[in-house]
């Protein structure tokens, strides 16, 4: 690996001044380094390339005293199936892991834990598990989706752990989610029905409860601590704003985000190794495809410019999604690597963004509160990006009222929202129970209901077809229908985009790939329309037919003047020249 020397952090009584030494001359220790705090140690360690696997001893020296502890090199697992990325040729998943499937009941409790199960409680856990995905495998394949993002299973031993975003060890996976070695058969289990998996990472912020905060490695270890710490400004604007004040940047990028989230010192040396190969491991070792970084901009923004080029230096074909909730594109845009908005000196690396401003026109056209022109609008300033078609495209996610929620229960709306979504540029992100069109509540934990037939007692099993309502049927199969159509026609997914304003509340998208041309079109009136062929002629001169891949129908333009499509919904042709 390019990453050939490796820092370990030790962890144990009077570690000051100790000797290190390799007894295998191959491996070699460079450099010993102690810590404000007596109990940690800090090694740094030299792995040549060509090293052989296996167990060597590392010696430690301090008055007369020696103690002997083994160092393991394990073989690197080299296969195409691993480390893939995710591109606009996939369609994400998203899993809240403790509401998707529980399919090992026997590790909803353990005896340790803070936060205990409970089917009563809106923000307890449910017991969702890694069983449970691995058992759903097939499901998702069936379904048309390609890429798995799950919600961070990190060992989170807090109060309302359900979430994972507190991690409280960041090498373990909760005991309620499984273990390591079952995270890496997911993935390994994944891959061979040729989908991938996106690894939700948290640089940003820990839990309250890990060992660190009341035995800190190094002073500086946190931004602040828990008995004085500023909160984060949640300004997201401001690392990129020229006339901000560098006041409200530290306060974003060093506040605390809650006070049991302790803030992560990136600008810590040791710390910033530590993080940047603990990301490199969990790559290297469970061979995931992709990672969704949290919270992108509260974090110090070098550190993960640093981050992502030691990730891309080992793994090229990687892909990394940044969380930018902001909906403006120019603020969005600003984060993206070679971004036309961002400081000149300054580049992120950071290739993908969530396009949380189309996110927010979809859901303003949803409510009501816009037209679809907004929607138009929004793409049409996608001149700000460095890469449109690696934004990350969704309706709704885990942290928003869903979108069904969001429509008041309007079927035709949803199902235009999700050709939005799977039509436009970049790569579409669904929720989980979007193929349902679960509606939820305005709370986390109705938004991020369970998922039914995923738990013991459910009553019904909407992972299939007999345990569907026929409204939930309805939309399962046409989400289905969606997905096989980009699967079938590359067009649809890895196209250019050409779209027309949207006259009348009719939009139209083109996409287009090599000889091949697709055309969407959407009709957001309360009334049927023919559209005229002449129209169609007018952007693509040299079309001559029209295929609608769901219904088998052909249209020729030199002789059928009228296209009907009915109010409130959308259409889909590949066009023949």
């Amino acid at each position: 690996m390019n990453w050939d020397t490796v820092q370990i952090m030790v962890y144990g009584e009077s570690l000051n001044d100790m000797e290190v030494i390799s007894v295998n001359e191959q491996l070699k220790v460079l450099n010993v380094h102690s810590a404000d705090n007596a109990s940690y140690l800090f090694v740094d360690i030299f792995i040549p390339e060509f090293l052989r696997s296996g167990d060597y001893k590392l010696k430690f020296y301090k008055e007369g005293v020696e103690q002997e502890f083994l160092f393991p090199i394990l073989d690197r697992e080299i296969s195409a199936a691993r480390y893939q990325g995710f591109s606009n040729a996939d369609v994400v998943y998203l899993i809240f892991a403790d509401r998707f499937c529980d399919g090992n009941s026997d590790n909803n409790n353990i005896g340790d834990s803070l936060d205990q199960f409970t089917s009563a409680d809106l923000d307890g856990r449910k017991g969702g598990d890694i069983d449970g995905i691995i058992s759903k495998l097939d499901y998702l394949k069936e379904l048309g989706v390609s890429a798995v993002w799950i919600t961070p299973m990190l060992t989170n031993n807090m109060w309302m752990s359900y979430h994972g975003y507190a991690a409280t060890d960041l090498y373990k996976i909760d005991q309620r989610f499984g273990s390591n070695e079952l995270y890496k058969k997911l993935v390994e289990e994944a891959h061979k029905l040729g989908l991938k998996i996106i690894l939700d990472h948290v640089s940003n912020h820990i839990g309250i409860n890990h060992h660190w905060v009341k035995n800190l490695p190094l002073k500086n270890w946190f931004n602040g601590s828990p008995e004085n710490f500023i909160p984060a400004s949640h300004d997201k604007m401001a690392f990129l704003d020229i006339h901000g004040d560098s006041i409200i940047v530290k306060m974003n990028q060093q506040g605390w985000f809650t006070n049991y989230m302790p803030d992560l010192n990136q600008r810590n040396p040791f710390l910033k190794k530590y993080l940047i190969q603990n990301t490199l491991w969990w790559i290297e070792y469970a061979g995931i495809d992709g990672i969704r970084e949290d919270t992108y901009p509260y974090n110090d923004q070098k550190y993960l410019a640093e981050w992502a080029e030691a990730i891309f230096s080992e793994y090229p074909n990687f892909n990394i999604v940044g969380e930018i909730w902001q909906g403006i594109p120019s603020v969005i845009s600003g984060y993206q690597s070679n971004s036309p908005v961002r400081k000149i000196d300054f580049d992120s690396n950071l290739p993908s963004v969530t396009d949380f401003a189309l996110s927010d026109a979809i859901r303003d056209y949803l409510s009501g509160a816009k037209s679809i022109y907004k929607v138009y609008e929004t793409v049409a300033q996608d001149i700000v990006y460095s890469d449109p078609d690696n934004l990350l495209v969704f309706f709704d996610n885990h942290d928003v009222d869903r979108a069904m929620l969001v429509a008041n229960g309007n079927i035709d709306k949803y199902k235009t929202a999700l050709n939005i979504v799977l039509f436009s540029r970049g790569i579409p992100s669904i929720f989980y129970g979007t193929e349902l069109g679960i509606k939820g509540g305005t709370k986390h934990g109705e938004l991020r209901q369970p998922f039914p037939g995923g738990f013991v007692g459910d009553e019904r099993n909407a992972f299939t077809k007999d345990g569907r309502t026929d409204i939930e049927n309805d939309i399962y199969n046409y989400l289905h229908e969606l997905l096989k159509l980009r699967i079938d026609y590359p067009v649809l997914a890895k196209g250019k985009l050409r779209h027309i304003y949207p006259s009348e509340n009719v939009y139209m998208l083109l996409k287009f790939l090599d000889n091949e041309i697709a055309m969407c079109l959407i009709n957001s009136r309360e009334e049927d329309i023919s559209f005229n062929s002449s129209q169609i002629k007018a952007y693509l001169p040299e079309a001559k037919i029209l295929f609608n891949p769901k219904s088998n129908e052909e249209f020729n333009l030199e002789f059928d003047d009228q296209i009907k499509i009915k109010r409130m919904t959308s259409e889909i042709f590949i066009i023949r020249k």
